[in-house]
């Protein structure tokens, strides 16, 4: 993006005293918010919201210290966007995984103050050949972004087409915890789920999940909200959500976090995903004239 670019969407969309755009790492152009509930950072590629942490708090949301900030590459850390589909193309293997909308650029579509104090910015996807070849569908995609005492992260999809559209969908969200064994997500008790370290095998959920290796699952028909309870921060970061019937947890653990390259040595102890989703079983099928939205509103609790 050229510097008159950047002075456009400033002159266009800046807030005084609360959102501004800057070049951020690796030449990506960020938003950068500040107000008087929290701090965020997110970048124009993917609409990725890379960081968030409130007042006087440890940040919410895990980036990694070795991630990679490039044209075209997705970011470790902070809330990747998985869309259209989730995992891998059914059909299509060289199709990137999880979708293109993580490392594509949006469009600012507007910002504002909204409520006390918040601040909200809505994106819309940007359509290029590329995509098109990918997804042929008329089916445009916004995200709304929320930065409070909350972070708030919507997305909503429209078929605007004359066929049903189906779509896989996630909020990849990282979150930063004070060691992966001080923790422990509850929420999940008594649900199915696939358990993807294990060949997709069909498990059930007993107690609260403990992360003591890889941990990758797909619980299924579940619109729970999800706590995770953080010994060493004191803390319980909960995930309410809306329009989400899957919720995924993610730790790639030792061996697999070093063949990723961009997790450093003990990154997977910092961090562990929970994901508002629609997978697998649960994908949506959009209707002609039909929209969907999928919401995640992410807070912290003091724990006592």
């Amino acid at each position: 993006m050229q510097p008159a670019d950047l002075n456009a969407l400033n002159q266009r969309f800046s807030i005084s005293g609360q959102l501004v755009f800057k070049e951020g790492p690796g030449g990506l152009i960020v938003a950068e918010i500040a107000n008087a509930h929290a701090e965020a950072v997110i970048a124009l590629q993917g609409a990725h919201v890379m960081t968030y942490q409130p007042r006087g708090q440890e940040p919410v949301l895990w980036l990694s210290k070795f991630a990679k900030f490039a044209p075209g590459k997705s970011i470790r850390g902070g809330v990747p966007v998985c869309w259209p589909w989730f995992g891998p193309h059914p059909s299509e293997a060289s199709y990137p995984a999880h979708g293109y909308a993580r490392t594509v650029m949006w469009d600012v579509l507007e910002t504002a103050a909204v409520n006390e104090g918040d601040t909200q910015i809505k994106f819309g996807l940007a359509e290029t050949e590329t995509t098109r070849a990918q997804w042929p569908h008329a089916s445009p995609v916004l995200l709304i972004v929320t930065i409070g005492k909350a972070l708030s992260v919507e997305l909503v999809t429209s078929n605007n087409g004359s066929t049903p559209l189906v779509i896989g969908e996630a909020l990849h969200t990282y979150f930063n915890i004070s060691d992966v064994a001080d923790m422990a997500i509850l929420g999940l008790e008594k649900t199915d789920y696939l358990d993807k370290v294990a060949d997709f095998a069909s498990k059930h959920q007993e107690g609260a999940i403990q992360i003591e290796s890889e941990v990758d699952r797909v619980y299924l028909n579940t619109e729970a909200d999800c706590l995770i309870e953080d010994r060493g921060f004191k803390r319980r970061i909960r995930i309410a959500k809306k329009g989400s019937r899957s919720t995924v947890v993610w730790n790639p653990w030792t061996e697999k976090a070093d063949k990723m390259g961009d997790f450093g040595p003990e990154g997977h102890r910092e961090m562990v995903c929970v994901e508002t989703a629609n997978a697998l079983e649960n994908v949506v099928t959009l209707a002609p004239g039909e929209r969907h939205s999928m919401l995640a509103v992410i807070s912290t609790e003091s724990l006592d």
